[in-house]
């Protein structure tokens, strides 16, 4: 006596979810929201809430030299930041990895630094390199920030970027271990950084 099975009722995918509409919003926007959302893991970059990476021992290692050397050469009248926002109205809120900026902590108490405030922003970069000299470049050159240094730790480079435009940063040039960086803050040429001290 044969049995029949009975038959596998066909299994259909899901119909796929319509596209969420995409809310850009605005520096201020972010900056109000900022208190309810609560969460460094984010920054704002083009109007969008855009995830930050971890940071690995090389990175921690290598913004940490750099700053340790800025530090002890910075003119009067300059400070250091490191990991916190700079203003790029209308879109941008970037937390650059290093900035330099004009003034004192308490010229920030109750204002994010903007682009005239700033004399050199740093990104260290490995993992991060395609966003650093992807959106992060665009939108440092378009928020006319005189110097961008990315730190490329997979090349073992310091990748310089200076003459910023709408379109991007129109010079760029590389140091290699051997060679030295050369640092001018607020126009007033500083002692030079060994690329091999800032590299792990």
């Amino acid at each position: 006596m044969s049995t029949i099975a009975p038959a596998q009722p066909t299994v259909l995918a899901p119909p796929p979810l319509a596209s969420p509409a995409v809310y850009r919003i605005s520096v201020d926007e972010y900056e109000r929201m900022a208190g309810i959302l609560n969460d460094d893991r984010v920054e704002l970059i083009d109007g969008y809430l855009v995830r930050k990476t971890g940071k690995n021992p090389p990175h921690s290692w290598s913004t940490r030299e750099l700053l340790d050397r800025l530090a002890h050469m910075l003119p009067p009248g300059w400070m250091w930041r490191q990991d916190q926002p700079v203003r790029i109205p209308n879109y941008d809120e970037p937390e650059p990895d290093i900035a330099i900026v004009r003034g004192t902590n308490d010229d920030y108490k109750h204002r994010t630094p903007e682009p005239s405030d700033v004399a050199l922003l740093v990104e260290v970069s490995e993992s991060t390199y395609d966003r650093d000299r992807g959106e992060k470049w665009t939108t440092y050159a378009k928020g006319g920030f005189p110097v961008y240094w990315i730190i490329n730790l997979a090349k073992g480079r310091v990748e310089v970027y200076t003459d910023p435009s709408p379109a991007g940063y129109q010079s760029r040039e590389d140091f290699q271990p051997g060679q030295q960086v050369p640092v001018t803050i607020g126009g007033q040429p500083l002692r030079p950084i060994p690329v091999a001290d800032i590299l792990p």
